[in-house]
Parts: C-alpha cells; sequence; structure tokens
C-alpha cells in the first residue's frame, strides 16, 4: 500500500482535474477538499474519489466552470443552483455567503441544488465555526441513485443522508459531529471492496435482504441498514429529517434513479453566536464542556473519552507527519488517469 505526502496528492488531483478542463480555482479547491478527507481519515471520501469525478466530468455530468447562480434571496435565506458545477466550489460558496448573512442579520440558511458530489461534510459547518458561528449542514441527492434500505425495508429507498454540525470553542481541535444516517457512507464499503476487505454484517444486506460481510453484495443490488442496528428506527427518522431538508426542500424531489446523475442537495443554516451569548463567554462554556465530558472514567476497552472531531484532528496531525495511505487498487486508477491525459511529467515522482 503506498504512501504519499499530501501535498503531492494535492498536485497529482489538481493536475488530473486542470486537464480535465477544471479551472485553477477549481481545481485547487476540489484537490484541498478531497485530501483533507484523507487526511482526517475519511478515506471513503478522498483520493478514491478522483476516478469517479473524472468519468462523471467525462459524461457530463460534472460541469467544469459552471455558474453559480442565486434565483431567490432574502436578507437572511438564498436558493442556489449548482448549474451541475463541482459541488465543493457551489457548497463552499454557499457556505461563505451564509456565514455573511449571519454575521449581519444573527442567523442563514439556504438551499443548495443541481451540483455534484460534496465530498465530507465536515469541511462546510467548520467554515461557520472559524468565524464564529454554529454552522449546518444536510445532504441527500433526491430523485438520483440511493443506497439504504428504511428500517423494516430490504431495498433501496434513501440516501446515506449525511448531517454535519460544527461549534466555535477554543480546543485545539474543532468540535464537529460529521455522520451519515446509515450504518455506514458508501464510500467504506467502496473503501472495504478495493482493499479486499470484509465488512461487518450489521452495515448491509444483500439483495435478497440477508445480513452480509462480502462488500461485493452490496454493489451487486444489495442495500446499506439505517444507523442504529436494531434501534435503526433512530437512524432511519434521521435520514427521512435529511431527505425532507435536503431533497423536498431544495426542490429535489424523492425516488431512485440508478442512472440518474449524483445530485447532492443541500440544506445549510449558520447560527451567530455572538447574536444570543458573547462569543468568547460561549467558547469558554464550550472548552469547559468537553473537559468535564472527557473526565468520565473510560469504560473497558477505551482508553480515553473523545469529544467530537477530536479523532479527525488527531488523525490529520499524524497523517500531516507520516503520510497518508493509499490502496494499491485506487492508485492504479489514478495513475492511469494520469497516464491517459500525458501529465506524467507535470506530477512528476512522489
Amino acid at each position: 500500500m503506498p504512501i504519499f505526502h499530501h501535498s503531492y496528492l494535492h498536485k497529482v488531483c489538481r493536475s488530473i482535474f486542470v486537464a480535465m478542463g477544471a479551472t485553477s480555482e477549481e481545481a485547487e479547491m476540489v484537490s484541498t477538499h478531497v485530501v483533507r478527507a484523507n487526511l482526517v481519515g475519511h478515506d471513503s471520501h478522498g483520493v478514491i474519489q478522483v476516478p469517479v469525478y473524472a468519468q462523471r466530468i467525462r459524461v457530463g455530468h460534472i460541469v467544469p466552470g459552471a455558474p453559480f447562480e442565486v434565483e431567490d434571496e432574502t436578507p437572511t435565506t438564498a436558493v442556489i443552483n449548482g448549474n451541475w458545477g463541482f459541488g465543493y466550489v457551489v457548497t463552499e460558496r454557499a457556505m461563505e455567503m451564509a456565514i455573511d448573512k449571519a454575521s449581519n442579520n444573527g442567523v442563514a440558511a439556504m438551499t443548495v441544488y443541481q451540483q455534484s458530489h460534496i465530498g465530507r461534510l465536515g469541511d462546510y459547518p467548520t467554515m461557520a465555526a472559524d468565524a464564529g458561528m454554529i454552522g449546518l449542514i444536510t445532504a441527500d441527492s433526491g430523485q438520483g441513485p440511493k443506497g439504504v434500505a428504511p428500517f423494516g425495508g430490504s431495498d433501496r429507498r434513501l440516501g446515506t443522508n449525511p448531517l454535519s454540525i460544527a461549534i466555535p470553542s477554543n480546543l485545539e481541535g474543532a468540535v464537529l459531529l460529521d455522520m451519515a444516517t446509515s450504518a455506514v457512507a458508501s464510500g467504506k464499503i467502496s473503501l472495504a471492496l478495493n482493499r479486499g476487505q470484509q465488512i461487518p454484517n450489521s452495515w448491509v444486506v444483500d439483495r435478497h435482504g440477508q445480513p452480509t460481510s462480502d462488500p461485493q453484495d452490496y454493489e451487486d443490488g444489495g442495500a446499506i441498514l439505517p444507523l442504529g442496528a436494531d434501534q435503526g428506527h433512530k437512524g432511519y427518522g434521521l435520514s427521512f429529517v435529511v431527505e425532507v431538508l435536503s431533497g423536498l426542500l431544495t426542490g429535489l424531489g424523492f425516488g431512485v434513479d440508478p442512472h440518474g446523475r449524483h445530485n447532492d442537495g443541500c440544506f445549510i443554516a449558520v447560527f451567530n453566536v455572538a447574536a444570543f451569548r458573547p462569543l468568547e463567554e460561549f467558547k469558554t462554556s464550550v472548552d469547559e464542556f468537553a473537559r468535564f465530558v472527557k473526565a468520565s472514567p473510560p469504560a473497558e476497552g477505551f482508553q480515553e473519552v473523545l469529544y467530537p472531531g477530536e479523532i479527525e484532528w488527531r488523525t490529520e496531525n499524524q497523517r500531516r507527519r507520516e503520510g497518508i495511505f493509499v490502496e494499491d487498487a485506487t492508485w492504479q486508477d489514478i495513475w492511469t488517469l494520469v497516464k491517459n491525459l500525458n501529465i506524467e511529467d507535470e506530477v512528476g515522482n512522489p
């Protein structure tokens, strides 16, 4: 399994996207988000996605240079049409817009539709936390391909429907909730498949509705289960709400089109802490709360209690020092792209 410095992976990704028609700004932004996912340990949303994005560009499902269109707007809300641009670019701009509105009006909310995959959700609310605000985002693919069975069901009716919330603090790492409402993100199944690994049998059912530990069974028509195992009604309930916010409120609708283009509809909300309480007082309270929770004596099998987002912060520090592991199958796919685009000399050696 090759190990790469994050800067080299960024260079390779950026070169690929520019060669495929992305602007320099788009390629920089997308590559930063993709490699950051690897850095924080979310490999399912990292460079493994680059060949997928390349294919979507080829067939027109991602449109480099697409306009960012504000279709409707008030001082605290907006409706954004991404016109099938890079989801990373569209959603980052939408979050910047929400932060600006919240800074002037206390709160802001907006919907985004017709854009490609936005990757790891945690990057976007973290932007709000860095600005002293609480950020929230949910995502769903509307009527696009689905992968998750509803609680009590056995076929694909829902997306993995993730949500993420970031909270400002003075802690070393961001206080960040970033989770799928399914038992697992679909990218983790692809990752296991590329690495030749089995998966827990609580993640997926095969096309006959039977639990399985073989990731290929998902690719062959199985479905991911909702978060919560025998308490899966909780994850299912969250998923239902995320689909309403990100699919119905955006106008994308619902349903399953296994051959449709990937479309991340998003709901974004930002709350300016200063509109409710002095920011520094709030951040101090968050710090004290985190320390209070972490002081709980570890249960059997655990060494310590972590606050949400702490493991990502530690992983990022470690991988910046030690490099990022990329499975052979993924790297072969990426290097095939490099060769086909004739950019081998440009990207050079790691």
